[in-house]
């Protein structure tokens, strides 16, 4: 079971909107599997239990969270206010740039809210 990097990606970013919803032994998994890079087999050894039952686990907890993204479109709405503020704060460091007018404080706290 290898995902693709964009996909780890997605996986480990729908773990942190919606790790909460997923069983306790599906969080852990998905967490040591995705977060602590370890292998199916090495879970397996921790949690003293198969290969197949990790894998299983695993998929469930994809399965939920790829699930409760389409439903809520949290981190696509999260996303999407990254890239507003992103241009919004692009746009006024260059009409700053351009007028001389300072933004910075209004720049700093744009900045504040993406972090």
């Amino acid at each position: 079971m290898s995902a693709s990097p964009e996909t780890r990606v997605e996986i480990s970013i729908l773990l942190d909107f919606y790790s909460a919803l997923l069983t306790p032994r599906q969080k852990q998994i998905a967490e040591m599997y995705y977060a602590e890079d370890m292998s199916l087999s090495e879970i397996a050894e921790e949690m003293g239990i198969t290969r197949q039952g990790v894998r299983d686990a695993l998929k469930k907890a994809e399965t939920q969270l790829f699930d409760t993204e389409e439903k809520l479109g949290l981190v696509k709405r999260f996303q999407l206010s990254q890239e507003r503020f992103e241009f919004i704060i692009g746009r006024l460091e260059r009409i700053g740039a351009e007028t001389g007018i300072d933004f910075s404080d209004i720049v700093k706290a744009a900045k504040d809210i993406t972090e």
